[in-house]
């Protein structure tokens, strides 16, 4: 997606800036930010490699790095789930710029390219910055190991499961995952196979901790008795605060840590869609309901917020979202993906915003006030999400 003119003033504060620049099935996504006409300045603190944040038993900078690209037109060409491009080369110098400004929390998938984004993270990462580096991965879709070809729907089975691990170890070029998660239940393997076959991986030390993405309640319960679940990973912005109901609270009592997708809201959070905004084909928000054109003008009164409060802080809109997220919970990092290390940089520095508690109790008031009209996901997608496993016989 092109930036919009108006983006302009808010990229001219940005001194530094250098531009760099899915299909449904790609379920997990982090918007990249952009900037809303008349802007407010960025966060003038810098990043702090001291800066850190416990997620689950890992030790993370308070702002992650989502990795979620595949092959565009040419070569070369990288794009992402909202068809914002880049190149092999940009991506790699993009990643190795958020390690060197201290971010050490990357995520990323099998089926991302497939195949492509696990390959820019490890070769981004090889040498010191991997030794610096938390990375976590996720398998879980039917996928050909050889042809990155989707074979189905998903695919949980132990055996395939430490196939899966042996290929993302050497496309990560590295000897361990710092994080695996199933990437979607498997409605027809019982959780508990899933977790033994992802402790014999712990046991020989290719795993270190694991998560589960999108799971149901129960999965998750049933997988903690088997082996401490480390971290769920949900969507959850401003703009879908689902999980605040049940699977925070969960989390909170098995101190799981939790780690939000999309938490710019697919851009709009960052004030890069408007009422009048369309969607390439190739865009997945084109197949979102609350992106939809009977949607969105009822919708950007959200938008219209999170504006105002930023301009109130004195960030950028994406900042004052990704602070938002961050001050809900101690052990929440969010994970927002861009191909633009101007925004990179611009979302590094979220960590140094922050809340007193009688503004953040305000904040969140307001946003409780403005209804979203349209579901989250496409159908298909939105059914994947909330799945229990089958009980093991």
């Amino acid at each position: 997606m092109t930036h919009p003119p108006t983006d302009f003033n808010r990229r001219r504060l940005l001194a530094a800036a250098t531009t760099l620049g899915v299909a449904p099935w790609l379920l997990s996504a982090c918007a990249q930010t952009a900037g809303a006409p008349g802007a407010a300045p960025v966060a003038k603190t810098g990043p702090s490699t001291s800066a850190r944040r416990r997620l689950g038993p890992l030790d993370v900078y308070p702002i992650g790095l989502g990795v979620q690209w595949h092959p565009g037109q040419g070569p070369q060409a990288v794009t992402d789930l909202y068809a914002s491009r880049t190149t092999r080369q940009g991506g790699i110098a993009l990643i190795q710029r958020a390690a060197d400004l201290g971010v050490n929390f990357f995520d990323t998938a099998e089926v991302y390219g497939p195949f492509m984004s696990e390959e820019l993270l490890g070769e981004a990462l090889q040498g010191s910055r991997r030794d610096r580096a938390v990375i976590s991965t996720k398998f879980g879709f039917d996928v050909d190991l050889v042809t990155g070809q989707r074979r189905g729907s998903t695919n949980s089975r132990p055996e395939h499961i430490r196939q899966v691990v042996e290929a993302q170890l050497r496309r990560l070029r590295t000897d361990r995952i710092d994080l695996l998660y199933q990437h979607r239940v498997d409605p027809n393997v019982p959780i508990e196979d899933v977790v033994g076959a992802i402790k014999g991986l712990i046991r020989q030390g290719k795993v270190l901790h694991y998560g589960l993405s999108e799971p149901g309640l129960q999965t998750v319960r049933r997988a903690h008795r088997e082996h401490p679940v480390a971290v769920i990973q949900n969507e959850y912005s401003m703009l879908w605060r689902g999980p605040e109901a049940q699977v925070l609270p969960l989390c909170e009592e098995l101190g799981i840590g939790f780690v939000p997708w999309s938490p710019l809201g697919m851009g709009f959070l960052a004030g890069t869609v408007n009422a009048a905004s369309r969607f390439e084909r190739q865009d997945f928000r084109a197949s979102v309901p609350r992106f939809a054109p009977d949607a969105l003008p009822a919708n950007m009164a959200l938008a219209d917020l999170v504006k105002t409060w930023a301009a109130r802080k004195n960030v950028t809109p994406a900042q004052l979202s990704l602070a938002w997220l961050s001050a809900q919970k101690p052990w929440i990092v969010p994970i927002p993906g861009t191909t633009n290390v101007a925004h990179l940089e611009e979302n590094i520095a979220a960590a140094s915003v922050s809340f007193g508690s009688a503004e953040l109790k305000e904040l969140n008031a307001a946003v409780a006030t403005i209804p979203i009209r349209g579901e989250r996901l496409p159908p298909a997608v939105l059914a994947a999400t909330g799945v229990e496993a089958p009980p093991k016989r």
